[in-house]
């Protein structure tokens, strides 16, 4: 019956650190994929009023 309260604090602090962990590595391969769209994405609206002319004045 000691040896209970050990084992069961020990499964749990694995658990805990466990799942923290890997909230952790998935978090990280979240955020540079969303920095990486967000640098080179392309804007979702095209505004197309008041921009320059198409024709080259020469």
């Amino acid at each position: 019956m000691v040896r209970t309260t050990p084992i069961l604090i020990a499964v749990a602090t694995f658990l805990v650190l466990g799942s923290a962990g890997i909230w952790f590595v998935i978090s990280e391969k979240h955020a540079p994929r969303e920095r990486r769209a967000k640098f080179f994405g392309s804007p979702k609206e095209f505004p197309t009023s008041g921009g320059q002319k198409m024709k080259v004045e020469w």
